[in-house]
């Protein structure tokens, strides 16, 4: 166990994996072991929005450690997949995505993940782009596609049944999308897929796409859905419980030091490479060292140790400058008057130019759109309004 530590860390299962009546059954440490060559190990992220947040770190970390290890990781951008949307989990069809919507989420993923993964060793690292095959499949192959699998299989699958006992409408264009992200495995050539605990379905179709198309099936590692820092729900930005990867280092420390004790070990193992028996036994000892770290990982030791010294001497707010809403003459006003009036930008003609440019962020989340206006000065009270790297304030009434 001991020399594949790594591999075991954080994961939920492991699959397929030998069994006393299946001897034949090849384990993924076996497969490691004597292995003449990298292995190709896939991770597929749909950009259905502009930002991530730690909880989608965590398999981009694991695939990390498979290049570490010496093997190749393959990122493969769902352009083509993002225009469906995961049915996974949800209780209604989601809104298909434009092509421009698409290309722009997916720059902004590259940009959040490069602190994890490893861009600059020679053969360790494919981006791919699922359009690259996927828009170029015709009639004749999406249809044999769909004769792979029966409707009965389909509906096996977790959110179609339920949706189906509701009475919710599923759409015949999401039946497609596990079987688009089975053919990615296919069109790679992957040896391992890496995904969530909820993509076990997905996976495994890939699995029976690869042995339907005569290629050796690829293992499934499934990794957990992360515990937001409420302590209680899934980190979701819509919950408001999530820690962004674009969050500014002090914001990402304050959130951090709170995660609840009974979550911290989770955190240390899924976000850290720390060992987990030399841990502080203090939980406030064992909060500080988990934002601490984090925050290395994402913006390097400088920033880490400056958002510390700010969290002490400030208190929780202090780590952040900030800027009375009272200091803008009326509302509703637009975010390029805001910046200007902030001093973020120098006037409101620099605002929108910084806005147009992708460079603006509310909260972690990035704002592209000129005319954005806010009603009343409560919708932006307590958030933190962003320019580029190192330009930031906290509204405050």
């Amino acid at each position: 166990m001991t020399q594949f530590s790594w591999l075991h860390r954080g994961i939920v299962e492991i699959f397929p994996q030998p069994t006393d009546a299946d001897s034949e059954t090849e384990s993924l440490e076996k497969r490691l072991e004597t292995t003449n060559r990298p292995l190709r190990i896939k991770l597929g992220i749909d950009p259905t929005g502009a930002d991530i947040h730690l909880g989608h770190s965590i398999p981009v970390r694991k695939l990390r450690a498979f290049q570490d290890a010496g093997h190749t990781a393959v990122l493969i951008i769902g352009d083509f997949t993002a225009r469906i949307g995961d049915p996974t989990g949800k209780s209604e069809v989601r809104r298909q995505l434009t092509e421009a919507e698409v290309a722009q989420n997916a720059q902004t993923y590259l940009d959040q993940v490069r602190p994890i993964l490893d861009f600059d060793t020679p053969s360790r690292l494919e981006v791919r782009y699922n359009s690259e095959w996927l828009s170029r499949l015709d009639l004749g192959k999406i249809v044999e596609l769909l004769s792979t699998m029966t409707v009965g299989q389909m509906l096996a699958k977790e959110g179609f049944a339920e949706r189906y006992k509701k009475e919710n409408p599923i759409f015949i264009h999401e039946f497609l999308y596990p079987l688009m992200q089975g053919y990615d495995s296919v069109a790679v050539e992957a040896d391992v897929e890496l995904g969530g605990t909820d993509q076990k379905f997905n996976i495994a179709v890939g699995r029976d796409l690869q042995r339907y198309f005569g290629q050796k099936p690829q293992f499934g590692l499934l990794l957990p859905i992360l515990i937001g820092t409420d302590g209680v729900q899934k980190m979701s930005k819509s919950l408001g419980n999530y820690v962004g990867l674009s969050e500014h280092p002090a914001q990402k420390y304050q959130k951090l030091q709170g995660v609840p004790d009974n979550q911290l070990e989770q955190y240390f193992e899924l976000l850290t490479d720390l060992p987990l028996d030399k841990l502080p036994e203090n939980p406030r000892d064992r909060q500080t060292l988990l934002a601490w770290e984090v925050v290395r990982q994402y913006h390097g030791e400088q920033a880490a140790n400056e958002a510390k010294e700010a969290a002490k001497t400030g208190g929780k707010e202090g780590a952040v400058p900030e800027f009375s809403l009272a200091g803008v003459s009326q509302f509703p006003a637009k975010l390029a008057y805001i910046l200007g009036a902030t001093a973020l930008c120098k006037s409101t003609g620099e605002g929108k130019r910084k806005i147009q440019e992708g460079g603006v962020r509310l909260d972690g989340d990035r704002i592209t759109n000129v005319d954005t206006t806010f009603q009343q000065p409560s919708e932006l009270h307590g958030k933190v309004l962003q320019v580029g790297k190192n330009k930031f304030v906290r509204l405050i009434p």
